[in-house]
């Protein structure tokens, strides 16, 4: 989650014409749309397009005439819901967690010699493991929310209550558009480099928001069109887009014979540092933290066709997500090994190592260079646009909207959702700066969220209340003003620049700890392991608190006249409801469901 802008401040120039970037850009992005309406079925339904992929249908389902259950559903179009096989998970959930942020912040670890391989590994770690996470928790997580969920939201509302589910929406919303920005304004830069137009200047700026808007404006368009389905398919698509190219990529660049090396000048790059060791420590709590609340992440869930599948999508998916994130650290190790002196000397960027390690290479390939970065951004683009509407999708559907409207509004929300998007984008905010804000907020409320996995007391230890998750969060969020405050801290200010982004007890949220690395060094990875354990510990105080002083209310929602009937009935912390939601997963999911109590 701490991707960080590319810039055309380097000593390696490209040369490719703003004209056949374009081309590029239009072309690959107007691929992926005729993909898209395909998916949406306007195209027919025959059985080559099935075959290929193309159409996903949810596993056969009769209504009580027998009848095969639609898909052109307002259900269908926001969730996708038991259509996905585990190929589609796999490939979906790796296109969908690759941004185009992956050509330069992994590689910016592996060419920092300070930081090196443990670092790499460490992120490449950190990167899978919130599929990692699912594969464990999503089927008690299915269970309990029900076949009809979207999203985590609705698992806080019905394993909490409305409260929760709002904390959850606003830390999702917030982190999933900051994703966005961040890719939006990656994409620009990226086109910005291979351009050799400078981004630092102002007067680029007008360039490099075209590439922003483009890539906002196609994905709205097909997943208007195609919605959650038609994302899926996409993802398909670019993941195998993505796995040839860079491979084809990989053989040229390594084979090339300026980017030739010994052992003995690689291993100036190959290191084990404690400081690599830090910041992989912090880099695995702030991103499983944060991806916690990625619900791209969490509607494949309930858009696999059942648990297992579920389970071996995400299973490879997180294998495929570690050997990219662990390539990229590789190829920034070794094009610091081919030139040291420059790097040390901060004429080179260890972020751009990437790109300087393609630059020897043909114009051709740097051509395939924006193929790729422009499919790993659709990719993620889209995935998150999706992802920010199912938060209030189970609402959209539990009060009765009719379908026409729901997926009206969806597209209108999206349209809401991208356009501040592109003019933050076009800002050039430093975007690591509001990752890292990010992450911590997510640290806050990880545990106090995720804990409500316990559903019976298991002796002194209570199952969570509404109110005591509530608490949680706010002592995580104390317990970072503590720190700061124990710090001395009193303002955040850029290390590079020396800008003061923020002042006051607040501004310890931005982490501005090192002038190393955003995330490197023991004061934000301590803090990193201090935020989340006191939330969660707090909240089961607070739990336990709440339940002597208000005995059994406590285990009820705070707002009752907020808790819909149905999802009442569905779940409750007594045990009473647990067989309802477990009828609703079909036999061959049950044996796959790992029980709430076990969790």
């Amino acid at each position: 989650t701490n991707q960080h802008q590319p810039s055309t401040n380097s000593s390696t120039m490209y040369d490719v014409s703003t004209g056949a970037a374009y081309a590029v850009l239009y072309l690959v992005l107007s691929l992926f749309t005729v993909v898209a309406i395909i998916s949406a079925g306007y195209c027919g339904k025959g059985a080559t397009l099935k075959k290929l992929g193309c159409i996903l249908l949810p596993k056969t389902v009769e209504d009580q005439d027998g009848e095969e259950v639609a898909t052109d559903t307002a259900d269908f179009f926001l969730a996708a819901r038991n259509s996905a096989s585990a190929k589609t998970i796999a490939l979906s959930f790796f296109a969908s967690s690759m941004g185009a942020w992956v050509v330069y912040a992994p590689t910016e670890l592996g060419a920092n010699p300070e930081l090196s391989w443990i670092a790499v590994i460490g992120y490449a770690f950190a990167s899978a493991s919130p599929a990692v996470l699912v594969y464990f928790i999503g089927p008690s997580i299915r269970k309990i929310t029900g076949e009809k969920a979207f999203s985590t939201t609705d698992f806080g509302l019905v394993r909490y209550g409305r409260l929760t589910q709002l904390c959850i929406a606003v830390m999702s919303v917030f982190y999933m558009f900051i994703y966005m920005v961040a890719e939006l304004t990656a994409i620009s830069n990226i086109f910005g480099l291979v351009c050799n137009i400078d981004t630092f200047d102002d007067t680029t700026i007008r360039y490099t928001t075209s590439i922003a808007v483009s890539v906002a404006v196609f994905t709205w368009f097909y997943t208007s069109i195609a919605g959650l389905p038609g994302s899926l398919v996409t993802d398909k698509f670019q993941a195998w887009v993505m796995f040839i190219l860079i491979f084809i990529l990989l053989v040229v660049a390594c084979t090339n014979p300026q980017n030739q090396l010994t052992k003995e000048e690689f291993s100036v790059a190959s290191n084990w540092t404690g400081d690599g060791a830090m910041a992989a420590v912090t880099l695995i709590i702030a991103v499983i933290c944060a991806e916690m609340f990625n619900q791209a992440t969490w509607q494949r869930v309930w858009a696999a066709k059942d648990v297992p599948s579920m389970r071996k999508g995400f299973a490879w998916g997180s294998f495929s997500v570690f050997l990219l994130m662990m390539f990229f650290g590789i190829m920034g190790m070794i094009a610091f090994a081919l030139d040291p002196d420059n790097y040390l000397a901060y004429n080179k960027f260890y972020y751009l190592a990437f790109f300087d390690l393609l630059a020897p290479l043909a114009p051709f390939w740097h051509i395939v260079v924006l193929i790729v970065c422009t499919a790993l951004a659709a990719s993620t683009v889209d995935s998150v646009q999706t992802a920010i509407a199912s938060v209030v999708s189970s609402d959209f559907i539990r009060y009765g909207i009719p379908d026409k409207w729901a997926t009206l509004i969806t597209r209108v929300l999206l349209i809401v959702i991208n356009v501040p998007a592109v003019i933050m984008s076009s800002k050039r905010f430093d975007v690591l700066g509001l990752f890292l804000v990010a992450d911590l907020v997510c640290a806050t409320a990880v545990l106090p969220v995720f804990f409500g996995l316990i559903t019976k007391d298991i002796g002194f230890i209570p199952a969570p209340t509404e109110l005591g998750c509530f608490l949680g969060i706010w002592s995580g969020i104390i317990s970072v003003l503590i720190n700061g405050a124990v710090l001395g801290f009193t303002e955040a200010v850029n290390p590079i620049t020396g800008q003061v982004i923020a002042t006051g007890p607040w501004s310890y949220f931005w982490l501005t700890n090192s002038t190393q690395c955003a995330l490197c060094g023991s004061t934000t990875m301590v803090t990193f392991i201090i935020t989340p354990l006191v939330a969660g510990f707090f909240t089961l105080v607070f739990s336990k608190i709440d339940i002597k002083l208000r005995g059994e209310r406590a285990r009820k929602p705070i707002f009752m006249m907020a808790q819909p009937e149905e999802e009442a009935k569905n779940y409750n912390l007594e045990g009473e409801g647990e067989q309802k939601g477990e009828e609703s997963v079909n036999d061959a999911d049950k044996a796959s469901v790992i029980s709430v109590e076990d969790v």
